[in-house]
């Protein structure tokens, strides 16, 4: 398969780093996001306010954040980068930052109430932000000290050394993440957690809009979100209103709709006749990357975007009003799955008032513009596709939205040739940094090819980058991604595409596996 196309040209600067940062950490959360829909459901059935109270089951709630949640980032963390034994490391790892910090507030609470009886007693810091920091330290010292000896030690010996240097190695940084990382940790969540307080107390929380709406747009939120405000709302939610209004900050899914919705009135060509389908798809999908591309043809509609997020935080203010854990996607059905109790109305009327906000302010914006916009279409300019060809390369190229909104910027694929091969095609895999999202959608649609074609034998998946093994038969990545996969599996063959939604390279894919299994169509 010729398939090595020059390697693309590699983006650099700030942004590049924080969107690589954000989604190594987005790697570490979103697997586990079933595991916090899991706690979510169980507080809000089981704990004494909950729907159905239930004292035995609720014995579970305390545990489950505090060990198993940060334990399963922490495994997460380390297998990306160490596969099962890194994973394993980290986890024994982060068992003593854990118990550091127990052990730490446990001293404070203990000096606090020998001074004054009546002293209120701070509760447990649940280690996320440290399963966050640990595991890749703990994954990346354990792959560098394997190195040390590979290719060292005596035939029959492998087992005992692989054994006992990782169990040695997770007591050591058990210990290390006992006495200072612990320390260091909680000093961060104590800071993190101030600052956030003083947000709230001096009502200036809408304004962290400013930096989220557009960071959204231009894929810098990964880093804020599953950084600071995933950890930090796991945390509020855990206390005793068990919710949390920081879970609603990045995920409402009214601005977005807003703007969309805005373009079905007042917007003209391609957009507007695209942009029903996405907000469908935005709203009950949560596929928020749909709407950025519209936001990116008038850069200036941030500012609406921004308006409507300040509405939606202000709003949730107000009415006191938040989640019970993170909602992911961000979808209205999985937010309202994770609205508190009591937060039903307020939640519903943030939603409402910043969808609102968004689509006046993008009409105005709209509007102002419209007779320019007319001009420059009659005279063949395609704003929207620039604008998907903007979002691509906000995004590293590996944008899905082209083929959901039924427009692609570019659907040529970065390959020097074809895609035949003489090696027979059973394990198709796609992959992007987080494995999720624009890959499992890329994959979908290869499988329904396949499908129309008769071909049922062969296997297509959707995996993050650092999960790839070299046991695969192909590799399908956006064309910036293609050097780092191919590094993982380097005997697989690689296609590289500029849209995982719509590539004429799946074609010539489906024809060559055709050609392979012909009694599959028989």
């Amino acid at each position: 398969m010729t398939t090595t196309s020059a390697p693309a040209a590699t983006s650099g600067g700030a942004r590049v780093r924080v969107q690589r940062f954000g989604t190594f950490l987005s790697g570490m959360i979103m697997p586990n996001i079933p595991a916090l829909i899991a706690w979510g459901l169980l507080t809000a059935l089981f704990i004494d306010v909950g729907w159905l109270p239930n004292e035995q089951l609720a014995t579970i709630v305390g545990p489950f954040i505090h060990y198993l949640l940060p334990i399963l980032i922490a495994y997460t963390g380390g297998h990306m980068i160490y596969q099962v034994r890194g994973g394993v490391v980290a986890s024994i790892a982060l068992m003593g930052v854990i118990g550091g910090s127990d052990y730490l507030i446990a001293q404070i609470n203990a000096a606090a109430l020998a001074e004054n009886p009546d002293a209120s007693e701070l509760g447990q810091v649940h280690m996320f932000i440290g399963a966050m920091i640990m595991a890749p330290i703990a994954a990346y010292s354990m792959k560098w000290l394997d190195g040390l000896w590979e290719g060292k030690i005596r035939p029959g010996f492998e087992m005992l050394v692989n054994m006992f240097s990782a169990g040695i190695w997770g007591f050591i940084l058990l210990i290390i993440g006992f006495y200072p990382v612990a320390y260091v940790i909680n000093g961060i969540m104590s800071l993190l957690s101030g600052a956030v307080g003083w947000l709230v107390d001096t009502n200036l929380l809408p304004l962290t809009s400013i930096i989220i709406e557009p960071a959204k747009v231009f894929f810098l939120n990964n880093a804020i979100n599953h950084g600071v405000l995933t950890p930090l709302g796991i945390e509020q939610a855990a206390g005793e209103s068990h919710k949390s209004i920081l879970f609603l900050l990045e995920a409402n899914p009214g601005p977005g709709v807003g703007l969309l919705l805005a373009f079905v009135v007042f917007g003209i060509g391609a957009a507007r006749a695209s942009a029903p389908g996405a907000a469908i798809i935005q709203f009950f999908g949560g596929i928020h990357e749909i709407y950025f591309p519209y936001a990116l043809m008038k850069p200036t509609l941030i500012i609406a975007l921004i308006a409507g997020g300040m509405t939606g935080v202000t709003t949730n203010m107000l009415m006191d009003s938040g989640l019970r854990a993170p909602a992911a996607p961000g979808s209205i059905i999985a937010i309202f799955a994770q609205t508190a109790s009591d937060s039903y109305l307020g939640v519903a009327l943030s939603v409402i008032l910043s969808a609102a906000v968004t689509f006046f302010v993008s009409m105005i914006i709209l509007r102002a513009s419209r007779k320019k916009d007319l001009a420059a279409e009659a005279a063949g300019e395609d704003a929207l596709g620039a604008a998907l060809a903007a979002n691509a390369a906000n995004k590293g190229g590996e944008s899905r939205v082209g083929s959901l909104l039924g427009t692609d910027a570019s659907t040529s694929a970065t390959t020097a040739g074809g895609v035949a091969t003489a090696a027979k095609l059973e394990n198709i895999v796609f992959a992007c940094d987080a494995g999720m999202g624009s890959s499992a959608m890329g994959a979908s649609v290869l499988r329904n090819k396949l499908k129309k074609a008769g071909i049922t034998d062969v296997s297509v998946k959707n995996l993050a980058i650092a999960n790839l093994t070299d046991d695969v038969d192909l590799v399908i990545t956006q064309k910036e991604l293609t050097d780092r996969a191919r590094q993982k599996t380097p005997n697989a063959q690689h296609v590289s595409v500029d849209n995982f939604m719509n590539s004429p390279k799946y074609d010539e894919v489906v024809n060559q596996v055709a050609a392979q299994h012909p009694q599959d169509q028989a």
